[in-house]
């Protein structure tokens, strides 16, 4: 069992003092500064030049500098920059100005477990990771509530990188509702395996196999949509609240019989190799290196994959039955602009 701690297991005197530079200013970036600095941190944003986040970080009430001066002032650097990013601007803006005895943090261990980032050794390298989208972190903490947080150290040089972190996670907010203590491995390694077979492409691709099976058999489009893809919503919400028993417990008798009796028909022993095949992928650090070399390379692939996903046609009349509810995008706009940029 994990680790779990609260408000009281974290000493915040161990990064009042500090100086913290926040490094982008996206959705986890934005509720960051603001958060720690309505906690009293003393906090600057760092943004490249000619950034479109730099009015709304400044009309925030925020600070912003540039990446440089930002890691410079700062003994506290946390890097909120798109995982293939990080290499550059550690390199660029980062590296040259640390110290002994600074602090470098990450929201996701990625760049760190693969080696894209090498902190020197004086250098106290940690994780924090809130376990919801910056727009909740950021709504949670008014509220006066916090969203869960994942901590973990990767290199201890000052010996008190543990309590910093939990304290960066207070501060935060996280303490409010638990901060689970994690390794870089385990925090990246089943990031991306809950991403790539569950979360984002197992769902997808079943989603898509579904609507597919059931138009290829003659049934309409529009009912397809529904059922494979529109109430999915009840099911996770469900599943969200109250778990997947309790999720069984709110759905037909006929329903229940029928995920317990075909599910495992779906998901079989040899969907299940594939999982561990993935998995051994993304330890090796192999989808790393292709997911970068990709990214690097002009994302000739991924884009060609985007625009066979975004052609597909559960796309076209799901985008005309949306049109007939617009209470599914209510709200969207705000949570968008609440967000802001990297």
């Amino acid at each position: 069992m994990a680790n779990v701690f609260y408000e009281a297991d974290a000493d915040r005197s161990r990064i009042a003092d500090r100086k913290v530079a926040i490094l982008g200013y996206g959705s986890q970036g934005h509720a960051h500064a603001l958060n720690l600095k309505e906690s009293g941190i003393d906090v600057r944003v760092g943004l490249r030049d000619g950034s479109s986040s730099r009015a709304k970080a400044h009309d925030a009430g925020l600070r912003v500098v540039d990446l440089s001066t930002a890691a410079r002032e700062a003994d506290l650097v946390m890097i909120l920059l798109p995982d293939t990013e990080h290499r550059a601007v550690f390199e660029e803006h980062v590296k040259p100005n640390l110290a002994d005895g600074d602090a470098l943090f990450v929201a996701h261990g990625f760049s760190v477990r693969f080696g894209y980032v090498q902190a020197p050794e004086g250098v106290d390298v940690a994780l924090v990771a809130p376990k919801g989208p910056g727009h909740l972190v950021r709504r949670t903490y008014t509220e006066g509530g916090g969203v869960p947080c994942l901590v973990a150290v990767q290199q201890d040089a000052t010996g008190g990188a543990a309590q910093l972190a939990l304290a960066y996670a207070d501060a935060l907010g996280g303490t409010r509702a638990g901060v689970l203590e994690t390794t870089f491995e385990e925090e990246t390694e089943t990031d991306l395996f809950g991403e790539q077979v569950v979360l984002c492409g197992g769902l997808t691709a079943l989603v898509q196999a579904g609507f597919e099976t059931l138009v290829e058999a003659g049934y309409q489009p529009e009912s397809a949509y529904f059922e494979c893809l529109h109430e999915l919503k009840l099911i996770v919400d469900l599943m969200y609240e109250e778990g997947i028993s309790g999720m069984r417990y709110s759905v037909s008798t006929t329903a229940e019989y029928g995920d317990l009796t075909r599910g495992p028909r779906i998901i079989t022993a040899e969907t299940k190799a594939e999982m561990r095949r993935i998995l051994d992928e993304i330890r090796s650090g192999q989808f790393a290196e292709e997911f970068v070399g990709e990214i690097e390379g002009g994302s000739v692939h991924f884009n060609d994959l985007r625009a066979q996903g975004a052609s597909h046609q559960i796309e076209a009349v799901g985008a005309d039955l949306r049109k007939m509810m617009p209470w599914i995008a209510a709200g969207k706009q705000s949570v968008k602009d609440a967000s802001g940029g990297d």
